[in-house]
């Protein structure tokens, strides 16, 4: 049998030039070619080829000077031709502490979805109560609908007598002293906040409220 010889590699023959953009010199300073991390961009994670891009920020909610509670949240039920659907009624009080407060109704297909319509509507029906330090001005009393609530100033300490959805309109809206009743019978949530919204927006700052002297005073020069 003949022996097979080992073929030889012709060495002899100069190396090919590399044609293309490899071959090009690299502009000054630009990075080097190659490597395991050549492709991976200025801001990218570094890596074995392949940079993903700047990295993104975290979402952060934006904060507001609104406290928001929910009130009521009920299942609703619209009769159709081809049978029942269901969405959420959501009620929503916003208020800042420092007199405006908003009540706002909203529905949808979910909870979630309720609740921030509701919110939006809130914010579009924000009214500013007139204050006294801790309190209210004076007395009043407001009716919506079946609701009917009646609400009275009290003095430094006495705390936030009132209950139910009333109790949380007078908090959200800042008021510490206060004492308040609903005189009706309903106990529907949405109504008695909605007679509370009604009665802050009658009250009237004590620099525009007559005061019974002078008045009384007016009177007398006025029949003399």
């Amino acid at each position: 049998m003949d022996e097979q010889k080992p073929v030889q590699q012709n060495q002899s023959l100069p190396a090919q030039p590399v044609s293309g953009a490899a071959n090009k010199p690299a502009a000054p300073g630009a990075p080097a070619r190659g490597g395991f991390g050549a492709r991976q961009g200025g801001q990218g994670r570094g890596g074995f080829g392949g940079g993903r891009g700047p990295r993104r920020e975290p979402f952060v909610k934006p904060k507001t000077e609104f406290n928001e509670k929910v009130v009521d949240m009920r299942r609703v039920t619209r009769v159709m031709a081809g049978g029942k659907r269901f969405r959420f009624r959501a009620t929503l009080i916003i208020g800042d502490g420092k007199g405006r407060v908003g009540v706002g109704m909203g529905k949808g297909a979910d909870v979630q979805q309720s609740v921030a319509k509701a919110k939006h509507d809130a914010m579009k029906k924000v009214i500013t109560v007139a204050l006294n330090k801790r309190t209210i001005p004076h007395e009043v009393e407001a009716k919506f609908s079946a609701a009917q609530v009646r609400l009275k100033p009290a003095k430094e300490g006495n705390g936030l007598v009132a209950g139910g959805a009333v109790r949380t309109v007078l908090a959200l809206c800042g008021i510490k002293d206060i004492t308040a009743k609903c005189l009706g019978r309903t106990p529907n949530k949405v109504t008695n906040a909605l007679a509370t919204i009604e009665a802050l927006r009658k009250l009237k700052p004590l620099s525009a409220r007559p005061n019974k002297k002078q008045s009384a005073k007016q009177e007398t020069v006025a029949t003399a």
